[in-house]
């Protein structure tokens, strides 16, 4: 698909992110729930909840019709957490280790630093963001190195949000923010120094389908980046209590299917990759845990600044935006829904808790692939 092509689904998405979120970019969770269409979220809000069952009922037939509407599950995910997001983590939607006393934000600049020094990307190279969300990334990765950065990204609302901050930052000449499904990217073959993707790919029906995409577009010698989302050796599908967290992880985060590391490298050589390096940085004996920020104990903070993250992730924190979006849904200053999103956003925080902590998933399962060169 050429690059400016707008295909008919890309027109109604960006059709009905408009109805649903307006016209005009605005800031504050109150400032964005207030802006909602309240037809349109609650349609937004059916059409993810249906795609979900409990656990306990839940039939291969059921994860089938999830992986092949997955761009309908995860835009209408994002199009109903974006906002929470913001509020509660900024605008970089990842996670990251942490040092000792280091400050929330700066820690996660540095996991974007690490990725981009790790593929080697410089000033004079065109870089692919795959699945950029509102840009927090793809913004730190051009300041960092000078790189021209092209975020991808299905979701319209997001992508708005990205071009509107680039702007603010002054990259809107060194960023592009496109939009594009990535298992049917709108790049031609060849087109890209480096690539790279934190915690997006995971929302693809299978890893070989987004990995032979990245593939395609990436030139002769360039290397693929990534941290990726996936359960760990010591999980097992058949366990019901770690089915449970994995199915906490996959409706709380708009995730059609959880898959594991050994799926992951295993794809990565299929579509033609030679894989350089992987590890999975949730297993490095920190001191400081990468969820650290989602256990909501206040002791645990590293800096003052880290306060305002962390209160919204205590118990009382929870308490109060669970009641402000019931309250701003009685009153009409959010649309029905709005609760339920902050509902399956806590059964997300407390599955990746609970699967980090018995070692059956991590979010940063890192690796570095290369496209062989045309010599070899």
């Amino acid at each position: 698909m050429a690059q400016n092509t707008v295909s008919t689904a890309n027109s109604e998405d960006i059709a009905f992110a408009k109805a649903l979120h307006g016209d005009n970019i605005k800031s504050g969770l109150i400032s964005n729930l207030r802006s909602k269409n309240a037809q349109a979220h609650n349609a937004a809000t059916d059409t993810y909840l249906n795609m979900w069952k409990k656990p306990s009922a839940e039939t291969t037939e059921d994860e089938s019709k999830r992986l092949d509407k997955y761009t309908q599950l995860v835009n209408s995910y994002y199009n109903l957490a974006t906002d929470f997001y913001e509020y509660g983590w900024g605008t970089s939607f990842h996670f990251c280790r942490y040092y000792p006393g280091e400050d929330f934000f700066r820690a996660i600049s540095r996991h974007e630093h690490f990725l981009a020094a790790s593929i080697g990307i410089n000033k004079n190279m065109r870089v692919l963001d795959v699945g950029c969300g509102v840009g927090g990334p793809a913004r730190e990765i051009a300041h960092f190195t000078g790189a021209h950065v092209v975020g991808l990204n299905n979701n319209a609302y997001q992508l708005e949000r990205a071009r509107k901050y680039a702007i603010n930052e002054g990259l809107e000449n060194q960023t592009e923010f496109i939009k594009g499904n990535f298992m049917e990217m709108p790049f031609e073959e060849n087109s890209y120094d480096a690539v790279y993707a934190i915690e997006a790919t995971c929302h693809a029906p299978t890893f070989e389908g987004v990995y032979g995409e990245i593939f395609r577009v990436l030139k002769p010698g360039g290397k693929f980046g990534c941290y990726e989302w996936c359960m760990l050796e010591d999980y097992n599908e058949s366990d019901p209590v770690h089915r449970e967290i994995a199915h906490g992880i996959e409706i709380g985060n708009g995730i059609p299917k959880m898959r594991g590391t050994a799926e992951c490298i295993q794809a990565l050589k299929n579509v033609g990759f030679e894989v350089e390096i992987y590890q999975d940085l949730a297993d490095m004996d920190d001191s400081v845990k990468w969820y650290y920020p989602l256990e909501g104990d206040l002791r645990k903070c590293q800096t003052v600044r880290d306060l305002l993250t962390i209160i919204a992730m205590t118990k009382a924190g929870r308490f109060a935006t669970t009641n402000l979006c019931r309250v701003l849904e009685k009153v009409g200053f959010a649309p029905k829904g709005t609760v339920e999103t902050q509902k399956f956003l806590e059964t997300a925080a407390d599955a990746l808790v609970s699967g980090a902590q018995k070692k059956l998933f991590t979010p940063m399962f890192f690796f570095i692939a290369k496209k062989p060169s045309l010599t070899q």
